[in-house]
């Protein structure tokens, strides 16, 4: 045992057996009968039923008087919204843009809604000297970045329209401060693919790819962005480097509690 390096901790086997129950009511998110409980959890309904009178005492399950049948109870409820109040979504991220600059050397960050709109929180740059410089504090455009589309793709319009005419007077195109049906249409594509692509939109020769975090309530809380140059970095909505962001946007999104669709 001493030369493992990583060797499991002695748990308490009834414990992890009982816990298949609440893995499989987690993972439908609907009450279940017995019979189609004990199935999802590997065992006999006749053994199952033992480990739900226990939860039930406790407070992790509840059974419905009229059908029977077991959904989560009050404590599960109350250690999930206890949970979701200690997550902070920019501690959670933050080592993953770390790990995916390293993994595909391009430069990732991570940005928020902030008072003037999207704007970058957290940087992670690759370790070969190929990439793309980005700062702290930089507000992106909601037209012409990935982060900005991304945010307008999923806000509601009463804050992204504001946002939309603070940028086009300052750029002096004031016509541009709407979401008219060419830009809607383009957030309409961000929405559907689940990710928001820039080819050289901001700086020639430079791409980006960003996919959403939500968090337990269905909110947008952080954009996950990739930045590289245009040779490198595939804007493809079916390319690697975007399922790769999907997958772990969507990851994110689980630990703050939003139900990822199957």
């Amino acid at each position: 045992m001493a030369n493992d390096p990583s060797p499991r901790q002695r748990g308490i086997q009834s414990i992890e057996v009982g816990g298949q129950l609440l893995k499989a009511l987690a993972h439908h998110g609907r009450p279940m009968a017995l019979k189609d409980l004990a199935r999802e959890a590997g065992m006999a309904a006749a053994k199952a039923h033992p480990y739900l009178v226990s939860f039930g005492q406790l407070g992790l399950i509840a059974q419905d008087e009229t059908s029977g049948r077991y959904g989560l109870g009050p404590l599960a409820m109350q250690l999930g919204l206890i949970s979701l109040q200690q997550l902070d979504p920019l501690a959670l991220a933050t080592p993953v843009i770390d790990r995916l600059a390293a993994e595909t050397g391009h430069t990732f960050a991570l940005a928020v809604w902030g008072n003037r709109g999207a704007t970058i929180v957290r940087v992670a740059q690759p370790v070969t000297p190929v990439h793309v410089s980005m700062r702290h504090g930089t507000v992106m455009s909601l037209r012409g970045t990935a982060s900005g589309r991304l945010f307008a793709a999923w806000l509601p319009k009463a804050q992204v329209v504001p946002v939309l005419r603070a940028e086009a007077l300052l750029a002096g195109r004031g016509r541009e401060g709407t979401i008219d049906s060419a830009f809607g249409a383009e957030l309409e594509a961000v929405r559907r693919d689940g990710i928001s692509a820039a080819a050289g939109l901001s700086l020639p020769g430079v791409n980006a790819l960003a996919a959403p975090v939500f968090d337990g309530a269905g909110h947008l809380v952080l954009a996950l962005t990739a930045i590289g140059p245009a040779a490198t970095l595939d804007t493809s909505a079916q390319g690697a480097l975007a399922k790769t962001l999907k997958i772990e946007a969507e990851a994110l999104s689980q630990r703050l509690g939003h139900a990822v669709d199957a």
